[in-house]
């Protein structure tokens, strides 16, 4: 595999699953690109960045490792120490520092609506441990998570969306990657769920390359060419 050609390993968030990456796929592959779009288990944070480092270690050659909402808190667990990560991309996403959760960090600026929308469901991990996965009720999902989609899309989005535990969103970042690695962040101005505000000030202080879109949090279905330029941008860049 050239350095011009690294794998591209995209993670979704909560929410969402990785078929939320599929436009951005398509495009990545017509430029060359060999790509996995990881399914991302949405358990726990430090156990869903295992998770995502264990695949990323697998992988021969050099990777561009992305990240969705959620994902970002993952991927930026997971790429630390992993030679092979070349760049960070993160796609209307949360760059925790140390101890920073994703309900901390979504609270730090006002915007976010996304608490009023969830609805819980208590449920049982394997350890036996008690959690709620957590939904976005279907009534609200088209206009809080994915604004500028398809009304038809948005519907479909809203039946197969993953839950993600409660416990996942709420538990702390360990040293985060982005100190240490290249980062772009794409800051989705329309945002319901991470304001843009809170993406603008993580991105300034992760001193990311920084693009900013006109689109809602489902921003990697709404724009998948803006988020296949980016990821193509740091993919180039790092090469």
């Amino acid at each position: 595999m050239s350095a011009q050609n690294p794998t591209i390993v995209l993670v979704h968030g909560a929410f969402a699953d990785s078929s939320s990456w599929n436009g951005v796929v398509e495009k990545l592959q017509s430029h060359g690109y060999p790509v996995v779009a990881a399914s991302n288990p949405l358990r726990g944070l430090a156990g869903d960045g295992e998770y995502v480092r264990q695949l990323v270690a697998s992988i021969d050659g050099p990777v561009v490792l992305a990240g969705h909402s959620y994902g970002g808190s993952v991927i930026s667990n997971a790429a630390r120490g992993l030679g092979n990560v070349k760049a960070l991309v993160f796609v209307a996403a949360f760059l925790p520092d140390k101890g920073e959760s994703a309900v901390t960090l979504s609270g730090k600026f006002p915007g976010s609506t996304l608490g009023e929308t969830l609805r819980p469901v208590p449920v049982t991990l394997p350890d036996g441990s008690p959690v709620a996965d957590l939904y976005i009720e279907k009534s609200r999902f088209h206009q809080q998570f994915a604004a500028d989609v398809p009304e038809e899309t948005a519907a479909i989005m809203a039946a197969t969306q993953r839950p993600v535990a409660d416990a996942a969103l709420a538990e702390g970042a360990s040293a985060p990657a982005w100190k240490d690695i290249p980062s772009w962040v794409l800051v989705a101005t329309e945002d319901r769920n991470i304001p843009a505000r809170t993406q603008t000030f993580m991105a300034e202080r992760a001193k990311a390359t920084v693009v900013t879109v006109s689109a809602s949090h489902a921003v990697s279905v709404s724009r998948p060419g803006d988020v296949a330029r980016l990821i193509n941008e740091a993919a180039q860049v790092t090469g």
